[in-house]
């Protein structure tokens, strides 16, 4: 009676739609119930927990097939919005046979160790750890070897990208599988299967305060939400802020996370300052850089406000719509005068 119900419902449902959906993508997130009284049951184990009765079975298929018809030709609006659903679950059913086979495929070609990443020894997971672990996810080796020569090597690690990320917004989940940054990358934070799997406590981007830095950070935003939004909005991912100058003079040394910040700066250590421009992390020596991965560390945390609406947003400010976006950007530029 169980095998005729769900035939009966297929049979409706590729009825009504004119198409040939598979009877496991229709029932994903139906939940069904059906009695049958008979005269002469006869079940098939000892527990009776199945009926054993073929006679029923056509008349029981036939009747279910019409019962839903009915119910999805009196409710159109109910209807289609099943048969969305099941195209939806068909695509991603589809989409996960091709990454589970690319998976496979990669996991033989590729060696275990991920060379971009400098791990730490405790993770989220651990229980003896005493503090959140977190890793940095930097520009180039230059940063990373910044981070490396002056990290706690118990609980934050590093991963290093080579150049700029690929553009997912527009890609479905196969792209991690071809390209190595970024399944090494999924790798490191152990999130394939589930982000629940994350082995830090921060994901934290470390890139340079220029429009490069600025456009890899949004590539990485991008991909964690496009295929690991669970992962921002629980917190975590960050950004960590830098100083983007540094004044002083003999006596006394200032860093500075801005340019109204350095003008204070200059005037509270008065004549004879000295400014330095960073221009990237890399000009950061290990020996400073050391206080602004510290306890006094300042992270700007990843958030959104409505993740209903982050498919949306992504297409517009990262997908292909090039023009519509340059006009919203003439629209709304904002010119500051020289000092």
């Amino acid at each position: 009676h169980q095998s005729a119900f769900r035939e009966g419902l297929l049979k409706a449902v590729n009825d009504f739609s004119k198409k040939k959906f598979d009877g496991e993508d229709v029932r994903d997130g139906i939940v069904g119930a059906i009695a049958i009284r008979l005269k002469e049951p006869v079940f098939e184990s000892q527990t009776k927990n199945k009926l054993g009765n073929p006679e029923i079975r056509s008349r029981l298929v036939s009747e279910v097939r019409e019962a839903t018809l009915d119910l999805l030709h009196k409710n159109p609006q109910s209807a289609e919005k099943l048969i969305r659903k099941v195209e939806e679950t068909q695509k991603i059913r589809k989409e996960l046979q091709a990454v589970k086979k690319l998976a496979r495929e990669k996991a033989r070609a590729t060696s275990i160790r991920v060379p971009q990443l400098k791990d730490c020894k405790y993770h989220r997971t651990d229980r003896k750890k005493k503090k959140d672990s977190m890793v940095f996810i930097t520009e180039g080796q230059s940063a990373a070897g910044s981070i490396v020569s002056c990290r706690d090597v118990l609980t934050q690690a590093i991963f290093a990208l080579k150049g700029k990320p690929l553009n997912v917004c527009d890609l479905n989940r196969d792209a991690i599988y071809k390209n190595d940054e970024l399944y090494n990358l999924m790798r490191s934070l152990d999130i394939e299967s589930d982000v629940d799997n994350l082995r830090y406590d921060h994901v934290i981007l470390a890139t340079d305060a220029d429009v490069d830095g600025m456009h890899i950070r949004n590539l990485l935003i991008t991909f964690f939400l496009r295929f690991f939004e669970p992962l921002v909005l629980r917190g975590h991912l960050q950004i960590l802020e830098t100083p983007l100058f540094r004044v002083r003079n003999k006596k006394k040394t200032l860093y500075c996370y801005s340019e109204d910040e350095r003008d204070a700066a200059v005037k509270m250590i008065g004549r004879g300052a000295e400014i330095t421009r960073f221009k990237g992390l890399g000009e950061i020596s290990p020996h400073e850089f050391k206080r602004f991965i510290g306890p006094d560390m300042r992270k700007s945390p990843v958030e959104v406000d409505n993740h209903h609406a982050v498919p949306k947003m992504l297409r517009f400010y990262m997908g292909k719509n090039t023009p519509e976006r340059r006009g919203y950007i003439m629209d709304h530029l904002v010119v500051r005068p020289e000092p």
